[in-house]
């Protein structure tokens, strides 16, 4: 996942105590561990709408979506749509 998030470009990783935060200018998403068998990615977007994948988060919180990940073959176009967007908007 990491590998595919590189290819947008530069960003910092920033570790945190229970998952990390991917920072341009201001922070784009975040990752972490969700169950045993799952990650979640939360992203910061304004242009994003919530769809089956990706659920909206309520208003205060660290990200504005979060969807979350268990299989390889989910890090598919759109996937990486989403973290492109949240990506540029981080600056």
């Amino acid at each position: 996942l990491m590998e595919r998030f590189k290819e947008l470009g530069d960003f910092e990783i920033a570790p945190k105590k229970t998952y990390l935060s991917l920072r341009r200018k201001k922070q784009f998403a975040v990752l972490g561990p969700a169950t045993n068998s799952q990650l979640e990615l939360g992203l910061n977007s304004k242009q994003l709408s919530a769809d089956a994948r990706l659920k909206a988060v309520a208003p205060g919180g660290m990200c504005n979506f979060k969807l979350r990940l268990s299989e390889l073959s989910e890090i598919d176009a759109q996937l990486l749509d989403w973290v492109r967007s949240a990506y540029a908007e981080a600056g």
